[in-house]
C-alpha cells in the first residue's frame, strides 16, 4: 500500500471511528503502564504449575494445559514480557471486537458501541487478569474471536464454521469450561436456521483437538480424559450440603462423607486444597483417576438426593457475583492476588527446577516481579477505584435479557448467543466447583455485546427505544408551544400591570 492510501485509510477511520478510538487510547496507556509499572508479569499461585509444565511438557492432571502448551510455543524468548503483552493486546483485541460487531453487523450508534467496550477497556481488574500468566485472558480472546465470526454475516460459510469449531476446541483446552459453550453454540446455530451440514462442522472440528488433548492424557495418565480433577471440583461444590444420613452411600465411598454440620462447613475451595479434607485419606495424589471417579459418584449421589440443597449452593455462589463491593474471597492471600501489590509474589519452595525454579529456568533469569514507581504507583492507585461492582455487570445483564424478551417471537434474537456465554460462564463455575471474581471478568464483555446488540437499530428493542425517543421529543415540542390566546392574554395582563405600576409611582 502506498503512503497516500495509508493516508486514506487512516483519514476514514478517524473520520468513522473517531469515539471509539479516543476511548481505545487511554486504554491502552494503561495497559503500557502496567507493563512497565510490573515488570513483566505478575502471579497467581496456579501460574507456577503452568510454567513448571511448559518448561517440562507435561499434561496436568488438575487443569487442562493448553495455557502451558501456549507458554511451551513462546519458550524460546526467554520472555514474560512477551506473554503478558499479548494478554495485553489479546484484551484490546476483545474490545475491538466488540465495537465491530456492534457497528458493522448491527449498526449500533457510535456510542453504544463504544461503551459496550468500556468495561474490558478500563476495569483495572481486567488489566491486572492480562498481566497474570493464566489462561483466562486468552481463553476470552479464542470464544469472542468464535462469537466473532459466527455473527459477522447472517449465515456463515461452511469454511467460517470450522474455524469456528477449531476455535472452540482450542478454548477448551485453555479452560474446561469452553466445551459445555460448545452445545450453546450448536443450540443458537439450530434456533437460526443454519444448515445441519455447518452445525456437524463446528461440532465434529471442535471435538478433534478436545480428542486429541484427551488420547495425549489417557497416554500420560492412563485415563480417556481432559484431567483427573472433575469428580474432585464437583465433591467441594457438594460438601458445603451434603449429608450422608440423606444419602445410599457404597462402603468405598463412607471415607468421604463429614460428621461437620453443613452450617460449620468451609467454603467449598477447602474440600480441595486443605489438609482436613477427605479426599486425603486416600494415598497421594486425589488427582488420580480412582479417588477421582469415587469423589463423582459421591457428588452425583448428594445431588440427587438433596436437589433443591445443590440448587441453593449454585444460587448462592451465582448470586455472589452481583454483589455492589468486592468482598475478600475465598481468602485474603488469594484475594490479594488479584490486585496490584507492592511486591513480587514469592516463589512457592515446591517449583524447584532448573536455575533455582522453573519459574526461573523459563525466563532464564530472576523471575520475581519488579515493582517499578511511579508506574507501578499509577496503576495500583487507578485499580483501586476503576472497575465494574457485579451490580454493574447485572444490570448489564437485564438490559440485554429485555432486549431478548423483546424479540421473543425470533428467540431473542442474534443477542441471545452472547447473553447465553455470559450466563453460562458465571453459572457453570457455580454448579461445578465455586465463585471466583476472574470468572466474572471474562463473562463481562459478552454481556456488553449482547446489551448493544439488543437495542441496535432494526431490534425490537432499539424499534422500542426510538418509539420512546421520538415520545420523549414530541412532548418537548408540545411544552414549548403556548396557545396564541394564551400568549395575548398574557401580554394584556403585562401591560396592565405595568399601567398600575406607573400609577402607584406617581408618573
Amino acid at each position: 500500500m502506498t503512503r497516500a492510501g495509508v493516508r486514506n485509510l487512516a483519514a476514514r477511520t478517524w473520520s468513522g471511528h473517531r469515539l471509539f478510538l479516543i476511548v481505545l487510547t487511554p486504554a491502552v496507556l494503561l495497559r503500557v503502564d502496567a507493563e512497565l509499572g510490573y515488570r513483566w508479569q505478575a502471579w497467581f499461585n496456579d501460574s507456577f504449575q503452568y510454567v513448571q509444565n511448559a518448561v517440562h511438557f507435561h499434561l496436568d492432571p488438575t487443569r487442562v494445559s493448553g495455557y502451558s502448551m501456549w507458554l511451551w510455543v513462546l519458550e524460546p524468548l526467554h520472555s514474560y514480557a512477551v506473554v503478558t503483552i499479548l494478554q495485553h493486546l489479546m484484551g484490546l483485541a476483545v474490545a475491538v471486537m466488540i465495537y465491530a460487531l456492534a457497528r458493522h453487523r448491527f449498526g449500533a450508534p457510535a456510542w453504544l458501541a463504544t461503551l459496550a467496550t468500556v468495561p474490558v477497556l478500563y476495569d483495572g481488574f481486567q488489566i491486572q487478569l492480562e498481566h497474570l500468566i493464566m489462561a483466562d485472558v486468552p481463553f476470552l480472546f479464542l470464544l469472542t474471536l468464535a462469537v466473532t465470526l459466527l455473527l459477522w454475516d447472517p449465515v456463515p460459510s461452511l469454511c467460517r464454521c470450522v474455524v469456528i469449531g477449531a476455535l472452540l476446541g482450542l478454548a477448551e483446552i485453555f479452560r474446561s469450561v469452553g466445551l459445555p459453550l460448545l452445545a450453546v453454540f450448536a443450540v443458537y446455530m439450530i434456533i437460526r436456521r443454519i444448515s445441519w451440514r455447518k452445525v456437524a462442522a463446528t461440532i465434529v472440528v471442535c471435538l478433534i483437538p478436545v480428542f486429541g488433548y484427551a488420547g495425549a492424557f489417557y497416554a500420560a495418565h492412563g485415563q480417556f480424559a481432559m484431567t483427573n480433577s472433575t469428580g474432585v471440583f464437583l465433591y467441594s461444590r457438594v460438601m458445603t450440603f451434603a449429608d450422608c444420613a440423606k444419602m445410599t452411600v457404597p462402603p468405598n465411598e463412607l471415607s468421604l462423607c463429614t460428621t461437620v454440620p453443613p452450617d460449620k462447613r468451609p467454603i467449598a475451595q477447602a474440600y480441595i486444597w486443605t489438609p482436613e479434607s477427605p479426599l486425603d485419606r486416600f494415598p497421594p495424589t486425589k488427582f488420580s483417576p480412582v479417588p477421582n471417579q469415587l469423589a463423582e459418584n459421591f457428588a452425583i449421589r448428594a445431588i440427587e438426593a438433596q436437589p433443591l440443597d445443590y440448587a441453593r449452593a449454585v444460587f448462592d455462589d451465582t448470586w455472589r457475583v452481583f454483589a455492589w463491593k468486592r468482598v475478600i474471597f475465598p481468602n485474603a492471600p488469594t484475594y490479594d492476588e488479584y490486585i496490584f501489590g507492592y511486591r513480587s509474589l514469592p516463589i512457592p519452595a515446591w517449583d524447584l527446577g532448573p536455575h533455582g525454579s522453573y519459574a526461573a529456568a523459563y525466563a532464564q533469569g530472576n523471575p520475581l516481579t519488579q515493582v517499578v514507581s511511579p508506574f507501578a504507583t499509577i496503576i495500583r492507585g487507578y485499580q483501586r477505584y476503576a472497575w465494574l461492582p457485579g451490580t454493574g455487570y447485572g444490570l448489564i445483564l437485564l438490559a440485554g435479557l429485555g432486549g431478548l424478551v423483546l424479540a421473543w417471537r425470533r428467540f431473542g434474537g442474534e443477542a441471545l448467543l452472547p447473553w447465553t456465554i455470559s450466563l453460562a460462564l458465571i453459572v457453570i463455575p457455580a454448579a461445578t466447583a465455586e465463585f471466583d471474581y476472574r470468572y466474572v471478568l471474562v463473562a463481562v464483555p459478552f454481556a456488553c455485546l449482547a446489551a448493544a446488540m439488543a437495542f441496535s437499530p432494526g431490534t425490537a428493542g432499539g424499534e422500542l427505544a426510538r418509539r420512546l425517543g421520538k415520545r420523549r421529543q414530541r412532548a418537548g415540542q408540545a411544552a414549548d408551544v403556548v396557545p396564541a390566546g394564551e400568549k395575548a392574554a398574557a401580554a394584556a395582563r403585562g401591560s396592565g400591570h405595568d399601567e398600575r405600576d406607573l400609577a402607584a409611582d406617581g408618573t
